[in-house]
């Protein structure tokens, strides 16, 4: 392992930035942290004002690694002990100087800080605790700080880092115990899932905390406005020194494509992390075999992009569509259709249920239906109280008539006279799509842009099919 401590900030930027470009957990919403008045920045609910590149992934935090030292080795990892690659490490200020520097000149709206394992989990937890103090001690930063935890760290550790960052997560890496046991032989199953419990509880803790405030607030303050209230109630908070723990929430990533896992068993896993461990997301990298490990598959000319497109369209039916797991697949069917995305899929298996009629379907019937989302479905939902709705009321409410027209009636009548069969329908929906893969050919690449890269020549000759919705 060729370790190199004199280099410039500079040269470590470029070293650390790309080693931690396949790190996909570096979601950026749901915290709230106004600041101080003394320091720069702050963290809103909306979220962080976002920049992506081509292939989808967010570059809006300055993304790096604090060390790709490692003393595991993991075969699917480009950092893993045995791969002959130059390797440094940064020290705590160093993170804080680059964080404020790309701040101040508006390059980024936080930090998305990892690492690889320096001597020991506890350790390298400990540098990065470091860090996140500082920023938010010496540096009075309030802006987005998102922190991969390392599974073998102290609980110690893991606490006290959770009071100063705004998310965490921990990487599930693989699906399974035996895909841990066969690529990630240092990695257990027990040592990932016990701080993800440990997030969780600690999160439940203070948000009940809080509550327990507020209500002592209000009973003090009943003849307050209920918009007074709330303001006293942060400041009541802010004096009680009742901090925020990972107000973010935490989420995770599974690698796809490692291990012969089938969509089914992906996302039934997904669908238990969102349960027990009440996670705000579930990301998934597509494997890209960057070692060229005999142990690992071989890209066979399929880009794995499209099952991770399908994997990102059922977790959003799974989160805000009310589907389950055992809804979308099934050990008969374990494989989403690359054809059509998870919705149009069980919308063709289910034929049975649909047409269904605009002005009387409830809300959780019109969210089965191609073409109708959230929002659309709220708008019908409504409007037809008012009065009854036509196909143009329905493209005036954003929804995708040339998706949804096979599936519903307005005043018990189609919009075209189309049939209601899986072949007709599917075939007619596959007459509008462009193969962006075959028309591209080999311009298409799927590696994440850093701040190296001349966006403009990248924004060209990168694409992503998450760019198609679910709808």
């Amino acid at each position: 392992m060729q370790i190199c401590d004199s280099l410039s900030t500079m040269e470590k930027l470029r070293i650390l930035t790309d080693a931690a470009k396949y790190d996909v957990s570096c979601s950026s919403s749901g915290s709230e942290r106004a600041n101080n008045g003394r320091g720069i920045g702050n963290t809103v609910n909306s979220g962080i004002c976002h920049a992506f590149s081509a292939d989808g992934r967010c570059i809006s935090l300055l993304k790096i690694l604090f060390s790709n030292e490692c003393i595991y080795d993991c075969k699917y990892c480009v950092n893993r002990s045995s791969n002959d690659v130059v390797r440094t490490s940064f020290t705590p200020e160093e993170v804080c100087n680059l964080t404020m520097e790309f701040y101040r000149r508006n390059y980024i709206e936080g930090l998305f800080l990892s690492s690889g394992i320096i001597k020991n989990p506890t350790y390298t937890m400990e540098q990065i605790f470091i860090v996140v103090r500082l920023l938010r001690e010496k540096y009075n930063f309030g802006g987005y700080i998102h922190i991969k935890g390392i599974p073998g760290a102290e609980p110690d550790v893991i606490e006290a880092i959770g009071w100063y960052v705004d998310r965490m997560s921990i990487n599930l890496e693989l699906p399974t115990t035996e895909g841990l046991k066969a690529l990630a032989p240092n990695k257990t199953r027990n040592n990932i899932l016990t701080p993800m419990r440990q997030i969780q509880n600690s999160i439940t803790n203070n948000r009940l905390l809080i509550e327990d405030g507020r209500r002592m607030l209000g009973r003090r303050e009943g003849n307050l406005s209920p918009a007074t209230v709330k303001e006293n109630t942060s400041l009541a908070v802010a004096d009680k020194s009742i901090g925020r723990f990972v107000p973010a929430g935490q989420s995770t990533q599974m690698i796809i494509g490692a291990t012969p896992e089938t969509d089914y068993q992906l996302v039934t896993v997904a669908e238990a992390l969102y349960r027990n461990y009440n996670l705000k997301r579930v990301f998934y990298s597509a494997f890209v075999n960057v070692n060229k490990d005999s142990d690992l598959p071989g890209m066979d000319g399929s880009t794995p992009l499209a099952r991770e497109h399908r994997l990102y369209q059922a977790d959003f039916l799974l989160r805000f569509y009310g589907y389950k797991a055992a809804d979308l697949l099934s050990e008969d069917k374990p494989h989403f259709n690359t054809l059509v995305d998870p919705k149009c899929d069980w919308a063709l298996r289910h034929l049975d249920i649909f047409p269904v009629e605009i002005n009387t379907a409830d809300y959780y019937t019109l969210l089965k239906v191609p073409g109708i989302g959230v929002n659309s479905a709220n708008r019908i939902v409504k409007a037809r109280k008012k009065a009854n709705l036509n196909f143009d009321n329905l493209k005036k409410m954003g929804v995708v008539l040339k998706r949804a027209l096979y599936f519903i009636t307005c005043q018990g009548k189609m919009m075209y006279n189309t049939k209601l069969d899986e072949d007709y329908i599917l075939r007619n929906m596959l007459d509008n799509r462009i193969d962006y893969r075959q028309r591209l050919g080999s311009e298409i690449t799927y590696r994440q842009l850093s701040f190296f890269d001349d966006n403009n020549e990248l924004a060209y000759n990168t694409i992503t099919p998450q760019g198609n919705g679910i709808l």
